[in-house]
């Protein structure tokens, strides 16, 4: 009996050797490309061919149309043999064929028990692909799928291999787990995943050259075609599975490395939705044998001469050896070519009667006045002959408006019997046009006839008899699912029923899905109170929508607005908008914000500047969440940019005030990067930049200085200052567009790259100067420009920037001469303003407009060094000012020399004035803070520690401290302890004092040894050197400086140096005959002892040194302070006590302070208790009583 392959897998070796003389007809899958055969028999002989004496074809076949060609020689011989077995490749065969496959399963199992394993049966069952099944997409075109087409998935069944017959046992636990439910469901969904994707690459790996280029490959041989990325990863797996079995481990290891992208473990990994085909070895063994024939693969889609069929289906020629000349291969390719014209010319018939019909359809709508019943349908993809089809739809190549969204996946409302039958049918497989069947969509069609049975039933019995069928119509969903919708609009109609039902069925997490479906039906509902209701459901859909789900609401809105246009948005969006905007959840709240922005392009312009500027404007003001108010701010940004009412510019103004000072830092920063630049945008376009909104906070800045003389609010001059550092950008393009040469600009040849540093680095892209501009390539044209323009050409008739020159810039710095010089947050705010605007606007306007300016007020001029009256402006904010905002913004060398030679000259010009150094100490405090101006700053003061003049020696070795806490210990080693032990030895005592404070900060901050002992010795050399023995402003500020660092130096320093100093330095207090300078030691020392009272200090040093000079400082205060002398003995007491108590626990050993202190306070309250009691005896026996 002769078997069937109907998998296209080959046997094994044994079975063919049992069945020498068998044929089988195989097919290949319509991967290959081959066009269908006309509708017919495909194995048709032609006219001059005897036909063969027997061609049966099965009955029931697989979806490619596999048929069975079997010869009269060999029907007799089944005839005669009946009794012969049947082998068990045929039986499994015949299983698979009839799609038994329970049946088939259970038959390879048990062969598996009996040691014999079937190729084909094994082969079938491990390959995933005969049982998923293609979610979504329909199965491609070239896919081989098994008999019968995919196995329908039952329940979380994936494979056949997986399934768990226990579970759905009779006598099995039926409760199913939640957790294992819904891990099925996944892995499910995963499995349905991998196996589309392995279809898509199946797919393109077998598509990947073009038609023409894969005719040209078979017509001619001898041109080798390109791998193929799939068949290099199938070649890989094979050779290494060949090296790992033949013991060639280390070629194997090297050849994974060298593909370390593919997983040599597993099949599948290589993305091919077939099975593993078999080794190398059998491939090499098996290529001569299965060449035996050219039609050993005979595709059913192309008919073929009889002559190139195997011998057994022509009995009346004997077999014979074929030949695979060049000559013969060519004879099949014309072949080929010729069916292909044929079916292209039916194709292009196919495609006008198409046309025709739809034509027809068309006009039978118009005359029809009630719509008939749509129907759906794939095009002829099932249909059993193309031609007759009446229902085919164009493709949209011939409508180009039509786009084929849906990818040919249509409800087909026939019979199931039609489509059973259209599936055996070879020639509707094979007919079936892919381009056509994708092409499908919803059509009308005549009221559909049904054929009436010829029985005599009354229609009641009738009725009654179909009541048994369980329909329900009565109920909302019964109702709708009885009567399917016939037009667009009635589909609208039936979504705006049912979504409302859907909506709260839906799992909260998923419910974005959702939106497309409510935002279309809303968009084309007829009915304005339903699209209410689903725009309702839309903003109501997520009780806490997070921010994915509320940027698909903001799209889905956005898609509304485009669509339905300004008056339904503000109709039918808007009020939605208002409804949530006192919502409980910020996250509601949130979104409406958000909603005001992205839809303010598509609103009204008169809704625009009312009804949203009011909406978003009460929510700033109200709104607790910072999030909704940042939010706020960016939608009124948007805002900004699109309205047009000049009236609101007040508003606007107001609104960027109100949110400048919100408390919320995300807020303030959101204003900056959105609102700012968008107001003044519109602010330029109104001509009132530099005219009305820079001078209004010019102003507020002016009149907070004069309020705040003794307290000035730094808050709010924080806030005014920030917004015109955010306004630098706009004014600089302001200046580039009204320049005499903005007209020259052009963007043609070579224009030279923006350097990454010519201007600072913006808050957001909207303060980029390039974005205001329009483009880098116009920015760098007019930068050309403009310095040109200031180095050659001067300003005249440059309106905008004269402005800056003469109004602008002279008015910021009489400001800063009015700021308090010690507020170091102003300065440093005041020095990043002037340092972007100068960065901003450029080197050559910074050189010959701004340095100018400075200068003239500065007066820094040997003559007017003396002169006390003009030095007035060097003691205030303009000198620190000027120093690290406008010389710091370029740090070339002329630079650096600059700004040293500025600070040596202030600070000469402040020591020979004796004017206060504050000025210079906030220069050099916010110069310290970058270790980049560090050498530089060593530099000044090297200047001042080698100056004639001691004064100025004085003023080095004070700043001295101020930069030591911000310098590296190894500029501390080699630059400042050298220049202080030279001031240390000045012949001036004064120069000398001075460099304590200094000395005292290195001991606080530095932790190297070797200079600690330098530091160490020459405060030493200061304390205990006879000529400093009566230098009273010595001793003060070793004193001062001992209670500074004290508490922070290091321990052993603090115990071994600074308290026995401090005793000495207390005793010797004692015994000052003059009262003032007693007391100010004696205050100095209490502050000293105040400070390190908190430290940890050591019993010795308590007992020997830090009591001892308490009692000293107190015998003082007694007679000089009283009110000093009450906290003095609280703090020796608390001192004895400390030590009393580190007494007794050592001399207790085990016994803890804390235990003594319980005893002490039991001793307290006896003694108490007593003295409570009178004389009586009766009485002193109760009180020892024992209580019951």
């Amino acid at each position: 009996m002769a078997s069937v392959n109907p998998f296209n897998l080959s046997d094994s070796e044994e079975e063919a050797e049992r069945r020498p003389n068998e044929k089988v007809d195989t097919e290949r899958s319509p991967s290959d490309g081959a066009p269908g055969p006309p509708p017919g028999n495909p194995f048709s002989p032609p006219a001059d061919v005897e036909p063969p004496t027997l061609l049966l074809s099965s009955n029931r076949t697989s979806p490619s149309g596999e048929g069975i060609s079997l010869s009269a020689a060999t029907i007799s011989a089944m005839a005669g043999t009946a009794e012969t077995r049947v082998s068990a490749d045929v039986i499994a065969a015949q299983l698979l064929r009839d799609q038994y496959i329970l049946t088939a399963l259970e038959f390879h199992t048990e062969l598996l028990e009996a040691g014999r394993e079937l190729p084909r049966l094994r082969d079938y069952f491990s390959n995933p692909g005969n049982f998923e099944r293609q979610s979504g997409t329909p199965p491609a075109k070239d896919q081989v799928l098994g008999p019968g087409g995919p196995l329908n998935r039952a329940g979380s069944i994936s494979t056949l291999d997986s399934l768990d017959f226990a579970r759905y046992s009779d006598d099995g636990n039926r409760e199913s787990d939640e957790r294992v439910a819904v891990l099925e469901f996944e892995l499910r969904k995963a499995k349905e995943t991998i196996q589309a994707l392995r279809a898509n690459l199946t797919q393109a790996a077998e598509s990947e050259l073009p038609s023409q280029e894969r005719k040209n490959l078979k017509t001619s041989p001898e041109i080798q075609e390109p791998i193929r990325p799939l068949e290099k990863r199938a070649l890989n797996f094979l050779v290494n599975e060949y090296l790992l079995k033949n013991e060639y481990k280390l070629s194997s290891i090297t050849f994974s490395d060298e593909n370390d992208d593919q997983d040599f473990e597993l099949w599948d990994d290589v993305g091919l939705n077939i099975p593993k085909p078999p080794g190398l070895l059998q491939l090499y063994r098996n290529c001569g044998s299965t060449l035996s024939s050219p039609r050993d693969m005979v595709d059913v889609s192309v008919g073929v001469d009889f002559g190139d069929l195997p011998g057994n289906c022509i009995p009346q020629e004997p077999p014979k050896k074929p030949d695979l000349s060049q000559q013969q291969q060519t004879e099949v390719v014309q072949e080929l070519e010729y069916q292909l014209s044929l079916l292209n010319s039916e194709k292009q018939s196919l495609a006008e009667q198409i046309k025709k019909l739809q034509s027809e359809i068309q006009t039978l709508k118009r005359s029809v006045s009630s719509p008939p019943p749509a129907t759906l349908d794939l095009g002829s993809q099932n249909s059993p002959n193309p031609s007759s089809s009446s229902t085919s739809t164009a493709c949209p190549t011939d409508h180009p408006s039509v786009p084929p969204t849906d990818n040919g996946q249509y409800l087909d409302i026939r019979g199931v019997s039609d489509a059973e039958n259209d599936q055996g049918s070879p020639s509707a497989q094979n007919s079936s046009q892919p381009h056509l069947q994708s092409c499908g969509k919803i059509k009308s069609t005549p009221r559909v006839q049904f054929d009436q049975p010829n029985r005599k039933l009354s229609p009641a019995f009738q009725q009654a008899l179909l009541s048994f069928c369980r329909m329900c119509s009565d109920s909302r969903l019964g109702a709708e699912v009885s009567r399917i919708a016939d037009s667009e609009e009635s589909v609208m109609l039936m979504l705006g029923r049912c979504l409302p039902h859907i909506v709260p069925n839906v799992l909260l997490a998923k419910r974005e899905e959702l939106i497309p479906l409510i935002l279309c039906t809303a968009c084309l509902h007829p009915e304005p109170k339903e699209r209410d209701q689903l725009l309702h459901i839309l903003f109501n859909l997520i009780k806490r929508p997070d921010d994915e789900q509320r940027q698909m609401i903001l799209t889905g809105c956005v898609a509304f607005a485009k669509h339905v246009g300004p008056t339904r948005v503000e109709a039918e969006l808007l009020p939605q908008c208002w409804e949530q905007i006192n919502h409980k959840y910020p996250e509601r709240r949130l979104l409406v914000a958000e909603s005001c922005g992205a839809l303010a392009p598509y609103l009204p312009k008169e809704i625009r500047s009312s009804l949203v500027l009011s909406m978003l404007q009460q929510m700033l003001a109200e709104d607790k969440a910072d999030m909704v108010r940042e939010a706020v701010v960016k939608s009124l940004g948007i805002i900004m940019g699109y309205i047009d009412d000049s009236d609101k510019y007040s508003q606007g103004f107001e609104l960027m005030l109100l949110s400048l000072g919100d408390p919320s830092e995300r807020v303030v920063n959101a204003v900056h990067q959105v609102f700012i630049p968008a107001f003044a945008a519109w602010a330029t376009e109104l001509g009132s930049l530099h005219t009305a909104l820079i001078p209004s906070l010019l102003t507020r800045i002016e009149k907070l200085l004069m309020q705040g003389e003794h307290s000035l609010d730094e808050h709010k001059l924080h806030i005014f200052l920030s917004a015109l550092q955010s306004l630098i950008p706009p004014l600089f393009a302001v200046v580039l567009q009204n320049a005499p040469f903005t007209s020259r600009a052009r963007l043609q040849g070579e224009i030279p790259t923006i350097e990454v540093t010519r201007f600072p680095r913006p808050a957001s892209p909207l303060q980029d100067v390039a974005t205001i501009i329009g483009s880098r390539e116009m920015l760098s044209a007019l930068l050309l420009l403009y310095d040109h323009q200031l180095e050659h050409e001067g300003t005249t008739g440059w309106d905008s920037l004269l402005w800056v020159v003469n109004q602008f810039l002279p008015q910021l710095i009489e400001i800063v001469g009015r700021i308090n010089v010690t507020s170091s947050t102003c300065v440093h705010e005041f020095s990043r303003f002037f340092w972007r605007f100068c960065r901003t606007f450029g080197k050559i306007f910074t050189n010959t407009k701004v340095k100018p300016q400075f200068q003239e007020i500065l007066r820094l001029s040997e003559e007017n060094v003396d002169a006390s009256a003009g030095n007035g402006i060097l003691t205030k904010a303009t000198v620190p000012i000027y120093a690290t905002g406008v010389l710091t913004c370029y740090n070339q060398e002329e630079d650096r020399k600059l700004l040293v030679g500025f600070l040596e000259d202030v600070m000469t010009t402040l020591s020979l004035s004796h004017a206060p150094l504050d000025s210079l100490k906030a220069s050099f405090v916010e110069l310290g803070a970058n270790p980049v101006y560090h050498e530089l700053l060593l530099t000044v003061l090297w200047y001042g520690v080698v100056h004639t003049s001691a004064l100025v020696r004085c003023t080095a070795a004070r700043m001295f401290e101020l930069l030591v806490k911000g310098v590296n210990e190894t500029l501390v080693a080699q630059r400042v302890v050298p220049a202080l032990i030279t001031l240390s030895s000045d012949p001036e005592i004064s120069v000398r004092i001075s460099t304590i404070p200094a000395f005292g900060t290195i001991m606080e901050t530095v932790t190297q040894k070797e200079l600690l002992e330098r530091v160490k010795m020459q405060l030493a050399s200061f304390l205990e050197d006879p000529q400093y023995q009566d230098q009273h402003s010595l001793h003060m500020e070793i004193i001062r400086t001992f209670g500074r660092v004290g508490p922070n130096a290091e321990p052993r320093f603090r115990d071994e140096f600074v308290l026995p100093h401090l005793h000495k330095l207390a005793l010797a207090n004692n015994s000052q005959a003059v009262e003032n300078k007693r007391i100010d030691i004696a205050t100095q020392l209490f502050e000293a002892y105040s400070a390190l009272s908190c430290c940890f200090i050591s019993e010795e040093v308590m007992v020997n040194h830090f009591l001892p000079g308490l009692r000293c400082l107190h015998a003082d205060m007694e007679q000089l302070s009283p009110e000093h002398e009450v906290i003095l003995s609280s703090m020796i007491k608390e001192c004895e006590i400390k030590v009393e108590n580190r007494g007794m626990s050592d001399a207790q050993g085990s016994i803890s302070i804390a235990s003594s202190l319980v005893g002490e306070d039991a001793k307290t309250k006896f003694l108490s208790k007593m003295g409570q009691l009178t004389t009586s005896g009766a009485m002193l026996a109760n009180v020892f009583q024992r209580k019951k």
